[in-house]
């Protein structure tokens, strides 16, 4: 089959590799019928995450049909049209059943690698490198899901694959988001990052009940973006001073709630982008956490940042200070996505939201890299690639 896989850094390119079989009787096979490049494969992209190896298969946004299940499988049956998250999960383990679902305990068949990295292993993610068990992604014509009974969800087929296919991680992930804000009538949402995920997290944080969602970012399209499809006001970081701003905005308090939609690779004008570049050439620092540093400054007193943007490692200058002295709480994490892929669906079927909004390409998966160049460098005002497989 065809699948795009990693190089080495700043190099994928759409190969012939092996087709996927069943390894065991609780693994299902999909025929991927939509995939997309997600914002954090270009984390992999810009070699930012270890323990990749030439070859692997990329993507984690995946949906398909079901041609082949194992005999253990219940749930599923051959020609089920399903969307499959990308945290993979037992469905068994203590965290599973606390619906924990992106730190399952046994589906990372390298938990080693990531204990020595962060403490203890969250759960195995397709496509994204040894660390989280070296499964491969679904940037391809077809994938194995293991434990298809817990992970993909059986989608209507009056709805196209662009209306479902972020049930896979980003509009989950951004309404995971604005749900750990604690959203209360008539709240101010501050929101970093108008990517994908920080789209869907202001569309989440007005269906939560916030009054005002203010987004911040830099480049034009994905400002209009939050402004004219999610109905964000806006800041750009390069022409305001962000936490001037949101103060001024704010009747002199800040945001109720602050969003990291951003993550390791932030950007900002001025000397604390070059600090953050300085570390993570000499090594120094894994990260760059500029906006996360500013979303703890801006947040009001005892208010919450949540933090969905992706973190690797370590972080210099963490403003702990202001966290602990104004009563701050943060909340963060990769997300539960089987936990929400339901009842986001039922919205989307009533016709709450249509996550196709976000799209700005549609390429075949041989377009791959070319849809990475753009992604990358923000190129026609690239904001959200699909690419159709088959």
């Amino acid at each position: 089959m065809r699948a795009n896989c990693w190089m080495g850094k700043k190099d994928v390119r759409v190969e012939h590799v092996p087709d996927p079989k069943i390894l065991n009787q609780g693994d299902a096979i999909v025929r991927i019928t939509s995939t997309a490049i997600c914002g954090s494969d270009l984390h992999l992209y810009n070699g930012f995450v270890p323990t990749m190896e030439r070859g692997d298969v990329l993507g984690h946004e995946f949906m398909g049909e079901v041609v082949e299940v194992g005999r253990k499988v219940r749930n599923l049956k051959k020609g089920d049209r399903v969307v499959v998250p990308f945290p993979i999960a037992c469905g068994a383990c203590l965290a599973c059943q606390r619906q924990l679902f992106s730190v399952c305990e046994n589906s990372n068949p390298n938990a080693s690698i990531a204990e020595a990295f962060w403490g203890h292993s969250p759960a195995g993610v397709y496509g994204y490198s040894h660390l989280l068990g070296g499964y491969a992604g679904g940037q391809a014509e077809y994938a194995r899901v293991p434990f298809a009974d817990v992970g993909p969800l059986k989608v209507p087929d009056d709805l196209s694959d662009e209306q479902v296919l972020f049930l896979s991680d980003i509009f989950p992930t951004g309404y995971m988001g604005a749900e750990m804000c604690n959203i209360q009538k008539g709240d101010t949402i501050a929101v970093w990052g108008c990517g994908p995920v920080g789209q869907f997290a202001i569309k989440s944080a007005y269906m939560l009940g916030a009054e005002r969602v203010i987004a911040i970012d830099r480049f034009p399209a994905r400002l209009r973006m939050a402004r004219d499809k999610a109905g964000a006001e806006t800041l750009n970081y390069e022409e305001v001073d962000v936490r001037e701003a949101l103060t001024e905005m704010t009747g002199g308090e800040g945001p109720d709630a602050c969003i990291d939609a951003v993550g390791m690779e932030a950007h900002a004008p001025g000397l604390p982008y070059a600090y953050d570049r300085t570390k993570q050439a000499l090594m120094l620092e894994t990260d760059r956490p500029l906006a996360l540093r500013q979303a703890i400054l801006s947040c009001r007193n005892a208010g919450i940042v949540s933090v969905i943007g992706v973190y690797g490692g370590f972080i210099d200058k963490f403003p702990m200070g202001s966290l602990m002295n104004r009563s701050l709480t943060i909340r963060s994490g990769q997300c539960h996505v089987q936990k929400y892929m339901r009842p986001l669906l039922e919205r989307v079927q009533a016709k709450e939201i249509d996550p196709s909004f976000v799209i700005t390409h549609r390429m075949n998966l041989d377009e791959a890299p070319r849809g990475y160049d753009m992604f990358l460098n923000k190129t026609d005002d690239c904001i959200k690639v699909v690419l159709k497989p088959n």
